[in-house]
């Protein structure tokens, strides 16, 4: 095995496997043709068995059962399209199970539901099988250190997988090495969260793990301690969350050994090239021609690519208006649009000007080059009269497959550059040209460390402390203005919109980004909350999180902000993005959607999986 942990041997490896599980029921069901224990029993056994653990990181539902994206590592439907950060995007009618996550008409039924709870149980399951399995190893190739360290890894992952499950389903059974088909334990119930489960978990691993590992994708002890800390979020234990993240700021450090550090530049987070950097606190590690026809390419993202350009297909998971216009910022200070009481500004009032409506051969449209933004805009989605990567001049409305439902904007973050093409990309399973990436898909990066360990010091802290947090988040584009992308739309060639002249010694649009001065460290406790987490908004737009934050701040599930605070959120958002005359912007899929209190904070138990467990299960509040 080479330096980092390459996809292709996971096949071979997972001849290994005893995983206790099938399709819809994951522990009531002996395993067909599995390696006995006492077979498995070498270090090669339960290096294999560690290996598979690993693999379900990825999330690919193919391992259960069957689907490609519903259960994505980066939650663009569960975190995305049901928050106001995106649009599903694609026409009305394609992919309806996202259709309803979006309009938050889900049910136990939906199959997205189903890949993402199965997917998540079978990393648990595969990760106990490596804690079963090691005190079987009676050969002597295992040694104390070995087992203490493939445990905590086990538990690492253990714990990445419930706390998905938690974050998505919050009441999840708590399965761990003890259940087993053979001890006839398997009808686990769900009474309630399992935060401390999860976080025990975490607490092992950072307890055991390195703090440098030889290969990238393994989890090292700052890894388990950042997610630790996650987990405390979750909890609402801020003070015990700012411990955690605290030593990972303070003392953290990646694999290969360097310090954690914002990157310089905001799209290295997003550069096939630049992986496993100094921000990367952990990433899955995906991979292209490898011989797995592009399975092991992100294909949890493979349809959130442009209809044009990169690739051909498949137009989901398309920025909102709302989201685009959170980058507008103040003329003078270069803040976000916050008022002193901690309340919205008019940042959403009058949208930013975009090509939403107007023909792609429209040789007349300029973008807004005024009114003054965050220059992270253009680092995270594609507008019409702006340089996308380094593809040229984003065209408009034929990259957007249905821009009368989805809008005008496209997702940037898990696309790949053009001059990276040959190396970065593959065609996935034969069908989607291009759309396999070698991108890795970053699980948590230092920023949001940062941003988290703000959050501790306005609940258990400082405000000082928690400005100094976001300043060093800002600072990264503040700083550094050669990192704005570059290249003015002045007009067109011959009246040809698809010869565009670009001035490429000019910022693209008006980039303007301050630093906190006194606002925080001095301002209101609700004005000094609002602003980090604005802050989280922005840094970390088109990423999956936006759901979870809104959920984790509502008061109803312990958060900070009065009870119902996320459904008013996201239905004032579903009024706003539902009033535009159809003709300009029909948004099918959200027309007639309410988010309902008490509800749909979090998703619908998998139908099936209820009806396997003979009762154990229980159905979350208020859905049939």
């Amino acid at each position: 095995m080479k330096n980092s942990m390459f996809k292709f041997i996971i096949p071979a490896a997972l001849v290994f496997l005893t995983v206790s599980y099938s399709c819809k029921k994951l522990l009531n069901q002996p395993v067909v043709n599995q390696l006995s224990p006492s077979v498995l029993a070498t270090k090669a056994g339960v290096d294999g068995l560690l290996i598979g653990a690993y693999a379900t990181l990825e999330m690919n539902s193919n391992i259960t059962v069957g689907g490609t994206w519903g259960a994505s590592p980066s939650n663009w439907h569960f975190g995305g399209i049901a928050s106001d950060d995106a649009n599903k995007g694609s026409n009305a009618t394609d992919q309806p199970d996202a259709a309803q996550i979006m309009n938050h008409s889900v049910d136990g039924s939906n199959h997205y539901v189903l890949e993402k709870w199965t997917v998540c149980l079978a990393g648990v399951q595969r990760a106990n099988d490596v804690i079963r399995e090691l005190p079987l190893v009676q050969d002597g190739s295992v040694s104390a250190e070995y087992a203490k360290e493939a445990t905590a890894e086990a538990r690492f992952i253990r714990g990445v997988m419930n706390l998905e499950l938690s974050k998505i389903f919050r009441n999840v059974p708590y399965v761990d090495e003890s259940v087993t088909y053979s001890a006839g334990n398997y009808n686990v119930g769900n009474p309630g969260p399992i935060w401390d489960k999860v976080e025990a978990d975490f607490a092992a691993a950072a307890a055991d793990l390195p703090e440098t590992q030889a290969q990238a994708g393994r989890a090292n002890k700052y890894a388990a301690e950042a997610f630790l800390g996650e987990a405390y979020m979750f909890d609402h234990n801020y003070a015990a969350a700012k411990t955690a993240l605290t030593d990972v700021i303070q003392n953290g450090k990646t694999n290969a050994g360097v310090k954690y550090a914002l990157n310089a530049n905001f799209n290295d987070n997003f550069n096939a090239n630049m992986k496993n950097g100094p921000e990367a606190v952990f990433a899955i590690q995906m991979a292209v021609n490898d011989g797995s026809s592009g399975a092991n390419g992100n294909p949890g993202d493979v349809l959130n690519w442009p209809a044009a350009g990169p690739t051909g297909c498949c137009g989901f998971y398309q920025p909102s208006f709302t989201m685009v216009d959170a980058f507008k910022v103040d003329a003078v200070t270069g803040l976000p649009l916050i008022n002193a009481d901690g309340s919205m500004g008019n940042f959403d009032t009058t949208p930013l000007k975009s090509d939403q409506a107007v023909l792609s051969e429209d040789a007349t449209y300029m973008p807004d080059q005024t009114t003054p933004v965050d220059p992270r805009l253009d680092w995270t989605a594609g507008r019409r009269g702006i340089p996308f990567l380094d593809y040229g001049i984003m065209p408009g409305a034929s990259w957007a497959r249905a821009q009368g439902d989805a809008g005008p904007y496209i997702n940037m973050k898990n696309v790949y550059k053009q001059s990276q093409a040959a190396t970065a990309s593959q065609s996935y399973g034969g069908w989607a040209p291009g759309q396999a990436s070698a991108m890795n898909f970053n699980m948590i990066r230092f920023s949001e460390v940062l941003l988290w360990a703000a959050e501790c010091e306005v609940e258990a802290g400082t405000q000082l402390q928690a400005q100094v947090y976001v300043n060093m988040v800002r600072s990264r584009m503040a700083d550094h203005p050669e990192n704005w992308v570059k290249g003015r739309l002045t007009g067109y060639t011959g009246g040809d919109a698809g010869k565009p002249i670009v001035d490429n010694s000019q910022n693209a649009a008006n980039y303007k980004i301050g630093l906190y001065t006194t606002q925080i460290a001095t301002g209101s406790k609700e004005f000094a909350r609002q602003a980090v987490w604005f802050e989280r908004r922005l840094e970390l737009a088109m990423e999956g999180k936006r759901f979870f934050d809104l959920q984790r701040y509502d008061g109803l599930y312990g958060g900070p902000e009065p009870a119902g605070y996320m459904a008013g959120v996201l239905n004032a958002y579903i009024t706003k993005n539902t009033s535009y005359p159809t003709a300009f912007f029909a948004n099918t899929v959200l027309k007639n959607a309410t988010f309902t209190a008490g509800r749909n904070e979090i998703y619908p138990i998998p139908t099936g999986e209820i009806s396997a467990e003979q009762g154990a299960l229980k159905q979350n509040p208020n859905y049939p």
